[in-house]
């Protein structure tokens, strides 16, 4: 079973692509996802950010504003939280590849943020990354809820340049353009890898 991790900086497309290959019947596998899922349900988990972080699980759930707020420009708060959350999402990731490799699945993606960031990548045959131009990607940041200057600095400053991840890639998915683009680009990356 080929492995392609799939990673990107943020508001580059990432979220589109994946759904693109689900579209084309690749499994994918959601690390944001399995965090949320982590953050809303798991007793545990809940308990330890808890305790690391207190006043942000009232009532014994997670008030992820508030989360935000104590881990937000904290490089060791965040070091925390991923200790916490990476060894969770780890478990969901290997039931995943078990569950695809059961069903006879040839290609799958695992959809990271931080894949490189991370040391993932080790973890995959081969590696998509998706890139818009700078101008899109700050016309999509704007337009999300909450971001400013702050926000965005700190943000692009954990992950690695989007430059660094273009050389690092076996595939760059654009995402700066159309879908139609986009959507072509993918399915060759599974034409080929399913060849």
């Amino acid at each position: 079973m080929m492995i392609l991790g799939l990673t990107g900086s943020i508001a580059m497309g990432k979220s589109t692509a994946a759904a693109m290959f689900r579209r084309l019947g690749v499994p994918v596998f959601d690390a944001d996802q399995s965090v949320h899922r982590q953050l809303a349900s798991n007793r545990q988990a809940i308990a330890a950010i808890a305790a690391a972080f207190p006043g942000v699980a009232p009532e014994g759930r997670i008030d992820r504003a508030a989360l935000a707020r104590a881990v937000f420009g904290n490089d060791a708060a965040l070091d925390w939280l991923a200790s916490i959350l990476h060894p969770l999402v780890d478990e969901d990731q290997e039931r995943f590849l078990k569950i695809a490799a059961r069903h006879g699945a040839t290609l799958v993606v695992l959809d990271i943020p931080l894949l490189f960031e991370t040391g993932r990548e080790r973890h995959c045959d081969r590696v998509a990354v998706v890139s818009a131009p700078w101008f899109v990607q700050l016309q999509r940041l704007k337009a999300r809820p909450g971001m400013d200057r702050t926000r965005l600095e700190t943000t692009l400053a954990r992950q690695m340049p989007d430059a660094e991840k273009r050389r690092r890639a076996d595939y760059i998915i654009p995402t700066g353009r159309s879908r139609g683009e986009t959507m072509r680009a993918i399915s060759r990356i599974v034409r080929q890898l399913r060849e």
